[in-house]
């Protein structure tokens, strides 16, 4: 609920002049929020057990609703009046699970069968989807609206190069650099703190200049940077793997911003909601894609052992593989982003 209405509450209070800098200061509280989430889990965790996370939690969200509540006047529903399409969000949510799910337990047997039986969902609801009258997904955004196709396709495709990164670098700093959690997470953290001071200047950075131009030189930039963790080696310094982690950090703040400014900029005001929910959909598969990727290399060279630095070496071949395919990813993302065109 929250991912699928966010950005379209944002897009609807601000007027198009400023919808980058609230993208952006949107963006970096999010990277905010990843960057002390895990420092302010730990210290809660050792001062008072693990349960306290929550019990901290709930006021904040109260708080939230209540200012909501209290703030928030400027709602729309501009498609009120039609109809709710439940045959096809039906098949649209059990189709995108089967596909997620499955794809989470390649290469087995099961895994295989669920998402071949995914996909096939998908393409019957797109099939359906194109004959009624108020559909939950209108097509025409996909065939005939090339800023949000391409969009969405560069969101999906920045998303399955760049979210297991945290994952597969985590293994490697603590199992073939063999430093220890709390090392492992100050260095971690110089992806999102970068994202975080950056990204409301690329979202301002997109009032001005074409979302285009920048949301593909940040793919470029995030490429370059997942080349550089490709180069890793057992024996790389701190300095280099935390440099390398800024570039790929840099690259999003330039990517992501200005790419949720072109898609919501590319539909009318009651097509907010969808267009929100697509980017959120686009963000969601691509880090399934993501993980199942690293996941399913991992699972080629070294089965179901648990992974040890007397593995290393099997562990640093899936590494490798893993993130070539995720920069050979990125650098097609870069002509995706650009062929979206202008949206201005």
């Amino acid at each position: 609920m929250t991912y699928g209405t966010a950005i379209a509450i944002l897009t609807s209070v601000y007027p198009p002049a400023q919808r980058g800098q609230a993208l952006g200061m949107s963006t970096a509280m999010t990277y905010v929020g990843l960057s002390l989430g895990p420092f302010a889990g730990g210290f809660l965790t050792a001062l008072l057990t693990w349960r306290s996370i929550f019990l901290v939690v709930m006021p904040v969200a109260a708080a939230v609703i209540i200012l909501s509540h209290f703030r928030l006047k400027d709602e729309w529903g501009e498609a009120c009046g039609e109809r709710f399409d439940l045959g096809g969000s039906v098949v649209y949510g059990v189709s995108l699970t089967a596909v997620i799910v499955g794809f989470s337990m390649l290469p087995g047997t099961v895994g295989s069968i669920l998402t071949l039986a995914g996909t096939a969902g998908v393409i019957a609801f797109v099939l359906f989807e194109l004959r009624i009258s108020s559909p939950v997904m209108d097509m025409t955004f996909w065939r005939h609206n090339r800023a949000f196709a391409f969009s969405n396709l560069a969101a999906l495709i920045n998303y399955s190069a760049t979210f297991a990164v945290t994952f597969l670098m985590s293994l490697y700093l603590q199992d073939v650099k063999l430093y220890t959690a709390e090392k492992a997470g100050i260095i971690l953290v110089a992806q999102p703190v970068v994202m975080a001071v950056f990204s409301p200047l690329a979202g301002r950075l997109s009032d001005r200049i074409e979302p285009q131009v920048l949301a593909s030189a940040g793919m470029a930039v995030t490429a370059v940077g997942l080349v550089f963790l490709y180069l890793l080696t057992e024996s790389s310094e701190v300095l280099v793997i935390v440099v390398s982690l800024a570039f790929i950090g840099f690259g999003f703040a330039l990517f992501s911003s200005p790419n949720t400014n072109a898609v919501m900029s590319s539909v009318e005001r009651r097509s907010y909601g969808v267009a929100s929910a697509s980017l959120g959909t686009m963000r969601l598969v691509g880090q399934v894609l993501s993980l199942g990727i690293a996941t399913i290399f991992i699972s080629i060279y070294l089965g179901s052992q648990e992974i040890t630095h007397a593995l290393s070496e099997q562990f640093m071949q899936s590494y490798r593989l893993s993130f070539a395919v995720f920069a050979a990813l990125c650098f097609l993302g870069v002509f995706a982003s650009l062929a979206r065109g202008r949206v201005r």
